[in-house]
């Protein structure tokens, strides 16, 4: 019999045609395959596999890679991932999302006058989450040594010919990065130059990262010798990170530069391993996170769109756009209005909003043209209970009564088109076994602030 197949999605997806056009090509693999946004960092999974390593150790190796390199995230980050197990037969989702530090509170951010926390700084970051995930998915899933997928990140560390757009990034942005002293060390080698950052091609050296990097391996060999088993000197290496001298010093760090981190707030913090949520399109299996990511909003697109006839509309044809953008708009505004954290009350009706009924009562409001009025719906019924929320669903529809002057044009040299095609990177690994690891990392880009002699860049998720 056939097995079902499973997509694995992450924040962007697509529909494939035969006629689709792309410079492209698509790749095939007898053995494995190991994809992710810089070439080295390929390279990194490629090394992994050659060594006899599966998916998942090849994956960690191509994140510790790219956070090593800057690709739009750094070892400050988080860490999503859904990973297939071919002895179960199921999905695992991986939760490594850092958490608020205890003294962030709405109230703390009015007193500093802000309505929101800041968009790059110390009093934008949550706990790292991306070093947990990383060993939590090694120690779990993976076959190798913490020191084996980690060699690669920790060569580059110690110095590897940046690439262009990452140097170009951090020259672009050093104003803010002078405002920081750990971090004015890292990324600006020529200060006081005409160019203060690395020039692409130069050779680009962390020694402060390595080092951290360093202590981890250590920690694991010690655990080693002392008769531990690979998953228990891997969590050894985590719990330095998180409990130890790594921890004291990112807070130490991150404190000194007006940040909130406690040894509480790292050593409370957790990775979780979760029930990834799924819907059937079309007989294909396909999975996302839970709803503290963004990304069940695209299963419930997938669930309307099962009510149109897409083929025959012609890929990328007026309609076939039309179609999928109102879709896409439609269970936006049930994000927007219904998500929240898990771990916090109230519950998202994620049942009622992933129901196919639901789906078929939203597919009708999809008509010629676009509404850009359209709110969000009520799913509660579809999962047998009363919507709390009616007297803010009707605020939200008077609010949608639109009393504003067009916005202008964006310029294409204006800032706008810089936050406009902003992105994050992906991991992918699979392998002959039939494991399949997709990652979507993000946080700590640049510009980052560097938390004390640690060389960890602290995310920008608050």
């Amino acid at each position: 019999m056939m097995k079902k197949p499973i997509i694995l999605l992450f924040l962007s997806f697509c529909f494939v045609s035969a006629i689709a056009q792309t410079q492209k090509p698509p790749l095939h693999g007898k053995h494995w395959m190991a994809i992710t946004g810089k070439p080295l960092g390929a390279t990194a999974g490629a090394m992994i596999f050659n060594q006899g390593g599966n998916a998942v150790d090849a994956s960690c190796a191509m994140l510790a890679a790219v956070c090593t390199m800057w690709d739009v995230l750094s070892w400050g980050g988080e860490t999503q991932a859904l990973i297939y197990n071919p002895k179960t037969g199921k999905v695992i989702a991986i939760n490594a999302m850092g958490i608020a530090p205890t003294g962030a509170t709405a109230d703390f951010f009015k007193e500093k006058g802000m309505a929101y926390p800041p968009e790059f700084g110390p009093l934008a970051a949550t706990t790292p989450g991306t070093p947990g995930g990383l060993m939590t998915i090694l120690a779990e899933y993976g076959t190798m040594s913490l020191e084996q997928v980690l060699a690669p990140a920790m060569e580059m560390a110690k110095g590897y010919p940046i690439e262009a757009q990452t140097a170009n990034m951090i020259e672009n942005r050093k104003d803010l990065i002078k405002e920081w002293p750990y971090s004015k060390k890292v990324f600006l080698p020529h200060l006081g130059e005409e160019r203060e950052a690395p020039y692409p091609g130069e050779v680009f050296v962390q020694e402060d990262l390595y080092q951290t990097l360093k202590k981890l391996v250590d920690t694991e060999k010690a655990a080693l010798a002392a008769g531990k088993s690979r998953k228990e000197a891997i969590y050894a290496a985590y719990e330095r990170f998180y409990k130890g001298d790594i921890a004291a010093e990112i807070v130490r760090g991150a404190r000194e530069q007006g940040g909130l981190f406690t040894m509480e707030d790292f050593a409370k913090w957790k990775v979780k391993i979760e029930e990834p949520l799924k819907v059937n399109y079309k007989g294909i299996d396909v999975y996302k996170l839970q709803e503290w990511t963004q990304g069940p909003a695209l299963l419930q697109s997938l669930n309307i769109l099962e009510n149109f006839d897409l083929k025959s509309m012609g890929y990328n044809s007026a309609n076939y756009i039309n179609t999928v953008y109102q879709s896409m708009s439609l269970a936006f505004s049930d994000r927007d209005f219904y998500y929240g954290d898990p771990d916090f009350a109230p519950k998202s009706p994620m049942k009622g909003l992933l129901s196919k009924e639901y789906a078929k009562e939203r597919a009708k409001l999809i008509k010629e043209k676009n509404d850009p009025k359209i709110g969000p719906g009520d799913p509660y019924p579809f999962q047998g209970e009363t919507n709390p929320f009616t007297h803010l669903l009707a605020d939200r529809k008077e609010a949608l009564v639109y009393d504003r002057p067009e916005l202008p044009i964006q310029g294409l040299d204006d800032p706008f088109l810089d936050h406009f095609l902003a992105g994050t990177t992906s991991i992918q690994a699979a392998d002959a076994e039939g494991w399949v690891v997709s990652i979507t990392p993000s946080g700590g880009w640049i510009p980052a602030t560097i938390a004390g002699n640690t060389g960890v860049g602290m995310s920008q998720r608050m």
